[in-house]
């Protein structure tokens, strides 16, 4: 699989259900915690463009928040986005 960043922070259930998407998949993923490390903000600006929560980035390539990741789990591409 992929190499998988999730940028979150506390409290966010809105990153814990993007975190529960890709345990259904297997997916392992490195979980940059911004409340803990705040210099990941800066990070996640310079890699995403963004600042809103969750922020998926599979790859290398921005997948976007929840609502995205949902998107392409339910159009059958994540499963794709995941393969190595």
């Amino acid at each position: 699989m992929k190499k998988v960043i999730v940028y979150t922070t506390v409290p966010c259930a809105r990153c814990g259900n993007a975190k529960e998407i890709l345990d259904r998949y297997g997916a392992e993923y490195e979980e940059v915690n911004l409340a803990k490390d705040p210099d990941g903000r800066a990070q996640l600006v310079a890699r995403t463009g963004l600042m809103t929560f969750p922020q998926i980035v599979i790859g290398g390539r921005t997948v976007g928040g929840l609502d995205d990741l949902r998107a392409a789990d339910e159009r059958g591409e994540l499963a794709e986005l995941l393969a190595a």
